[in-house]
This record gives structure tokens, C-alpha cells and sequence, in this order.
């Protein structure tokens, strides 16, 4: 076998583990209807079983950086899928309210070392223009899983019940956690950097991170992305005429990775990721231009996506093309992770409360303007970069 074709194997395994770690979300959001009257008693909170794990990841992307750079991002993939696995396995016994909220905290810690491991693993074992495309491959793992867990997991559901559900999902975790380990592939750790615990190493990991305009740089272009992703798709679906909803709203993932699959790689031959990053944004505020001018809006909710699909997959690209060293990149994903998750806590609840203040208008304007906030935090970063690199040019001579 050859090298490259070992190599895209590795890729196709460890994506496999993102769509795995999607469901994680996905097993609760796609059947929410069975899964209240599972709880009756807790219908009030029943959405904590859902953002729970965004709340671990808000909280702790950053420093599961510097742990996945400390240990190896192999080491932790293989972690966060075998916990994973056990606790689906657990949670098809269908426990108390409290037992599986619980056990969805300590989850949420599963999502996030595969989250943050994985594109650190595919960043060490690729490279050049195969790397790009591994990138764009990746970014596409979370609107995959939630289309299949709709056209496949809610039949399962509706035939076998939420228990095979969710034991089906913890077995194809353990099973795709065995296929990577049996691979062999080794990935990079430094045992030079040292592990600290508490306040201090928290701040400190975080004042590391957030400083940096090369780590930084792509996760704060992903929390204006995160910002507005999820939001939109639980909001605009139900603007639309009767009828057209349910299509639309799984037309506009689906537009948005079909882009990134087939734009993103042959952009990224010609203009660096976060050009292309800003170019997503450009693109969509110009998307609600026209909707101003009057373009129909079902048609403007599956152009947005489409041309979000550029921020995607040229967002996850950017970490190895600013950092060049694992720990960087691990960092970096790590940032990428808690302002995702930040994203997805925020944006809904901003959105809704914007529009019932200030009508439909109101809310593409402020998407808008938060798409004109990541194109200029970009250039204002990218301009610390090429002071930072004119510096370290100056200090050599």
C-alpha cells in the first residue's frame, strides 16, 4: 500500500471519528421529541441534556490544547472515542433525569478531546496541498453526521427504539477507536511541556492562546461563524411559507458542505485560508443584501450556507498554515473548540431576542454586522502577524 493512500485511509478513519463525536449532539437533537417524554418530569430543563456539552467546551477548549499537545493527540482521539462509546453504551439503558445528565457532562468532555484531537492529528500527518483538502474533509463532519443521523437514526428510532439508538452509536465509537488504533499511526507529543493545575495554569493557557494572533486568528473568525450557524437553522426554517421549512433546512447544511467539497481546495490554491475565511463572510453579507433587494428567502437561506461553507472549511485549514508546530496547532484547535461551543451558546438566544425587538430586518442586520466584525478582527490580526514577523526578521539581522 502506498504511503498516500495509508495516509488518506488514516484521514477517512479519524473523520469517521468526527461524525461520531457530532452524534454526540446529534442523538440528542435529531429525536428531541422522543427523548422528552422520556423525563416528563423534567421538561423544563430537558435542554440541558443537548447544550450541557457545549458548556464543557466553552469552559475548557483551551487548556484541552495544551493537554492534547502534552500527551499526543493520538493518545486523546483514542480517549475521548472509547469513553464516548462506553457511555452511549450506558445511556441506551435509558437512566434517571439526573444519571444522564451526568453522564452527558462527562460526554461532553468525550466531545472534546475528539474535537480537539482529531484535526491536530490530521494536521501532523499531512502535508502540502493533501493537507488542505484533509482540512476541508474534516470541517464537513458535523452537518455529515446530522444529515445521516436524520435519514438514518430517526428510522432506527422509529422501528428499535432510542436504547438501539444509542448502543448502536456507542459500538461504532469502541469500533472506530479499535480501527485507529490497529492503524499504527504514532503522532507527536513534547513530555517538555510541563502540565499544570489551577487558576494560574488556566489563566495562563488562556492569556497564551488569545495573545497570539496565529493561534488565536482562526477561532475568533469561528466564533462569528458558530455565532450565527446553529441560530440560523433553528430560526429561519420557521420563517419561510408553510411547507417549505422542513426542505430548506436541510438543503442549507448540505449547500454549505457541498461548497466547501468543491470551492475551498482549488481556492486554496490561490489565496491564503483566511482570505478565504473573509471571503465566506464577504459573500455573505452580500447574500443578505440581496435579500433586502427583494431575492426570495428561501433561496437566501441556502445561498448563505453555501457560501459560509468557504468560512468552514477554510477556518479549520488556517491552524497549520499560521502555527507550525503541534503545540501551536493543538492550542489553536483548542481555541477553535471553546469558541464554536461559545457560539453555539450565544447565538440562538442573541438572535431571537433581536428578532422579537427588531423584526426579520433587525436580525440579518445584525448578521451582518457580526460577518463585518470577523472580516475586521481578521485583517487587524493579520496585520499583528506581519508586525510580529518584520520584528523577528529585524532581530535576526
Amino acid at each position: 500500500m502506498s504511503e498516500s493512500l495509508r495516509t488518506f485511509l488514516h484521514v477517512l478513519l479519524i473523520w469517521f471519528a468526527g461524525l461520531g463525536a457530532a452524534t454526540q449532539f446529534a442523538k440528542i437533537a435529531v429525536p428531541f421529541a422522543d427523548i422528552g417524554p422520556l423525563y416528563p418530569d423534567h421538561i423544563a430543563v430537558i435542554g440541558w441534556l443537548l447544550s450541557i456539552i457545549s458548556l464543557m467546551g466553552a469552559a475548557l477548549g483551551a487548556i484541552s490544547g495544551a493537554i492534547t499537545a502534552r500527551i499526543g493527540p493520538s493518545r486523546l482521539l483514542l480517549t475521548g472515542l472509547v469513553f464516548g462509546g462506553a457511555l452511549s453504551l450506558f445511556q441506551s439503558s435509558l437512566p434517571g433525569f439526573q444519571l444522564m445528565l451526568f453522564s452527558r457532562v462527562i460526554e461532553g468532555l468525550s466531545h472534546l478531546a475528539i474535537v480537539v484531537a482529531a484535526p491536530t492529528l490530521i494536521a501532523q500527518i499531512t502535508t502540502g496541498r493533501a493537507r488542505y483538502n484533509a482540512m476541508v474533509l474534516w470541517s464537513t463532519f458535523f452537518g455529515v453526521a446530522f444529515a445521516l443521523n436524520a435519514w438514518i437514526g430517526l428510522p432506527i428510532v422509529e422501528r428499535l427504539g432510542l436504547t438501539s439508538y444509542f448502543a448502536l452509536h456507542g459500538f461504532l465509537m469502541l469500533l472506530i477507536a479499535g480501527l485507529i488504533a490497529s492503524s499504527g499511526q504514532k503522532s507527536h507529543t513534547d513530555p517538555s511541556i510541563g502540565m499544570r493545575w489551577g487558576i494560574s495554569a488556566f489563566l495562563n493557557v488562556h492569556l497564551r492562546t488569545y495573545r497570539s494572533p496565529f493561534i488565536s486568528a482562526p477561532a475568533i473568525g469561528w466564533f462569528f461563524y458558530t455565532l450565527t450557524f446553529v441560530s440560523l437553522l433553528a430560526i429561519l426554517p420557521g420563517r419561510l411559507p408553510e411547507g417549505q421549512g422542513a426542505s430548506i433546512a436541510a438543503l442549507m447544511p448540505l449547500a454549505g458542505i457541498v461548497l466547501s467539497w468543491l470551492v475551498v481546495p482549488f481556492l486554496l490554491t490561490v489565496l491564503s485560508c483566511v482570505s478565504v475565511v473573509n471571503l465566506g463572510f464577504a459573500l455573505g453579507i452580500l447574500t443578505i443584501l440581496a435579500l433586502f433587494l427583494g431575492a426570495p428567502l428561501a433561496a437566501g437561506c441556502i445561498a448563505l450556507f453555501a457560501v459560509l461553507g468557504l468560512v468552514q472549511g477554510g477556518s479549520f485549514a488556517a491552524v497549520p498554515e499560521l502555527n507550525d508546530t503541534p503545540e501551536a496547532q493543538a492550542l489553536s484547535y483548542g481555541a477553535m473548540a471553546q469558541m464554536g461551543n461559545a457560539g453555539n451558546l450565544l447565538g440562538t438566544p442573541i438572535l431571537l431576542v433581536i428578532l422579537m425587538g427588531a423584526d426579520e430586518v433587525g436580525m440579518f442586520l445584525a448578521v451582518a454586522a457580526f460577518y463585518s466584525i470577523a472580516i475586521l478582527v481578521h485583517l487587524v490580526l493579520a496585520q499583528r502577524r506581519r508586525s510580529a514577523g518584520l520584528a523577528r526578521r529585524n532581530d535576526l539581522e
